[in-house]
């Protein structure tokens, strides 16, 4: 096995980056989820509400965020004054967060419609994952919850497949917005690994990722009137576990090393996870 995609989204449900290679710390992928867009009194907005987000993309930089739009003039987003802060809401976690300038806020806003703020994670910031599944003391940025998803070749084929078969047409991996894409031949053996090898880092699979309405949407222009996989889903990926309740495609990974990983890097099981997880069995009609 071995890596086939990497990909970050600096800026949370905005577009992501192909990259060759990415250097990997206790946060994830480097410019992970650096950035955010929120509402004026910190809420975290993403594409389950704002859809026309998955239409920005982002270009990092040292002197300038980046921000380009179809038909819309290229915001440069100067690094922010780390002083100039807001308290965010990312799920359940609060977040010190340090925000855009007027102008840059003023003009996104005017992009999207609605009032928003654009804020980022910065030295100042904290946020740590869910003690329960990552263990003790790990960072995270702006991420849904936990630093780095991973999934695999083999699982898309499998749901691409079932989808054919109800003649629902199929989906591209983009719509699951992975950091590390692992190229294979079995469908759903990443259920059953408890901890990987990559470049010599170790990575605990620590959650299974539950898929929400963003699955369901183009990821170039935020549209809905695409083929949709969350039927295929729910019919072969039905967590029967309460504590993860819902359609499952990837999991959540956390780090325990730091160093570079690159496309065509081979893959090692390191610990298996030999009961799986549980599914709920679908009844025949």
């Amino acid at each position: 096995m071995r890596v086939s995609d990497l990909f970050i989204y600096p800026l949370k449900s905005a577009r992501g980056i192909a990259l060759p290679f990415t250097d990997i710390d206790a946060y994830g992928l480097s410019g992970d989820r650096r950035a955010m867009v929120t509402d004026p009194d910190g809420h975290f907005i993403t594409q389950r509400e704002l859809p026309p987000l998955a239409q920005i993309d982002v270009r990092p930089e040292a002197s300038a965020f980046r921000l380009l739009m179809e038909g819309k003039q290229e915001i440069a987003v100067a690094p922010p004054h780390p002083d100039r802060r807001l308290d965010v809401i990312v799920w359940k976690s609060a977040v010190s967060a340090a925000v855009a300038d007027d102008e840059s806020n003023a003009r996104l806003s005017e992009w999207l419609g609605r009032a928003v703020k654009l804020v980022f994670f910065d030295g100042k910031a904290e946020r740590m994952a869910n003690a329960e599944w990552a263990g003790e003391g790990t960072p995270v940025t702006f991420a849904d919850g936990y630093q780095i998803l991973v999934t695999t070749t083999g699982s898309l084929k499998a749901l691409n497949a079932d989808l054919a078969d109800h003649a629902e047409g199929g989906v591209g991996m983009e719509r699951f917005r992975p950091n590390i894409v692992i190229d294979t031949d079995e469908a759903w053996a990443e259920d059953r690994w408890a901890a990987i090898e990559i470049a010599g880092i170790r990575f605990d699979l620590v959650k299974p990722c539950a898929r929400c309405i963003m699955t369901t949407q183009d990821q170039l222009t935020g549209s809905r009137e695409v083929p949709n996989p969350m039927p295929g889903m729910g019919r072969i990926r039905m967590s029967g576990d309460r504590r993860v309740p819902g359609p499952l495609f990837g999991w959540n990974v956390t780090p325990r090393g730091t160093g570079r990983v690159t496309i065509g890097d081979e893959v090692k099981i390191l610990e298996a996870r030999p009961e799986g997880w549980t599914f709920k069995v679908r009844a025949r009609a």
